[in-house]
Parts: structure tokens; C-alpha cells; sequence
């Protein structure tokens, strides 16, 4: 039985870690629901945000590179979470106004998504498989062009870091 168990656990593991993001049911940030097929071919970064979190000024630097990045194939893509501290206690609505106005926000933006638990986002099952959980807010997933993880970037790393634009460049090519 406890093999039956780790064979089934390992095979939902891999199973997690192949799945291509770009296939994942989401909501946008107006709750309409939609997957990430657009960004299907794109290099992506996948983003959990919080309004008043004491990352909140990477929202200037997220857009930045989404200006810097999107004629290239790139896109930032931003997701409201509240898992951590109830940083983003906020609706969809007062997320969205409050990144348009403050931070002038032009990057897709999509509906709360729960990061820990078991209410665990199917989304963010898929980007955690194979890295681990989410610390905290604004951590990065580096997504390749065919919807695969390559790199996780922890808060700390801002938007405008050598290290992330390396690894964007990287993939795009």
C-alpha cells in the first residue's frame, strides 16, 4: 500500500512539473475566466503581488520590463494574492484601480489566486511542483516559450536585476 501511495504521489509530481502553464484555467482581473493560451510561445514571468506588501514598488519595475520586454515576446503576468500577511485584502477591482493609478500598470493582471493550502490555485500547483512553495510575495516563475518553468525568483530579486533579464534573454532565444 505505502508503495502504491509514493508511486501515485510521484506520478502526480511529474505529471504537475510537465504540465505547460499556457493550459491552466484562470480569471482575469475583471473575473472573466480565460487560460494563458495567449501567451502560448512567449517567454513569460509569473508573478504573485500584494498592494501593501513592502515589495509593492517592484509594480514600477514589473511594468518597466513588460514596456522593455513585450515587443520581444515577453510578458509579465500578475497575480493577486492575499496568503501572505493579508497583504492584498483588496477586490479585483480595487487591486486593479490601485495599480493603474499608482503604478500605471499595463501588464495582464488576473484574479486572486490562493498560493498555499489546499485551496491551492491549480496554477500555482503547477509552477511549485518541482521548486517548492512560495515564501512570500512577489516571487517570479520564469516560463518558457513552451509554458515550462525554468527558474524561480524569490522577493528579493528586483524586476530590473541582472540576474533576471540574463535568464529572460536566455530563453527568448
Amino acid at each position: 500500500m505505502k508503495h502504491l501511495f509514493l508511486s501515485l504521489l510521484m506520478t502526480s509530481i511529474a505529471i504537475a512539473a510537465d504540465t505547460n502553464v499556457s493550459d491552466i484555467a484562470v480569471k482575469d482581473i475583471d473575473g472573466k475566466d480565460t487560460t494563458l493560451k495567449a501567451y502560448a510561445g512567449k517567454v513569460v514571468v509569473i508573478v504573485n503581488v500584494a498592494s501593501e506588501c513592502g515589495y509593492t514598488g517592484q509594480y514600477a519595475g514589473l511594468q518597466a520590463l513588460h514596456e522593455k520586454m513585450s515587443g520581444k515576446g515577453f510578458a509579465v503576468l500578475g497575480f493577486p494574492c492575499n496568503d501572505f500577511g493579508g497583504q492584498e485584502p483588496g477586490s479585483e477591482a480595487v487591486i486593479k484601480t490601485f495599480c493603474t493609478e499608482n503604478y500605471k500598470v499595463t501588464f495582464p493582471m488576473f484574479s486572486k489566486v490562493a498560493i498555499k493550502g489546499d485551496a491551492k490555485h491549480p496554477l500555482y500547483a503547477a509552477l511549485q511542483s518541482s521548486s517548492g512553495e512560495v515564501g512570500w510575495n512577489f516571487e517570479k516563475f520564469l516560463v518558457g516559450k513552451d509554458g515550462k518553468v525554468l527558474k524561480r525568483f524569490g522577493s528579493d530579486v528586483e524586476p530590473e536585476s541582472p540576474e533576471l533579464l540574463a535568464a529572460i534573454e536566455e530563453a527568448l532565444k
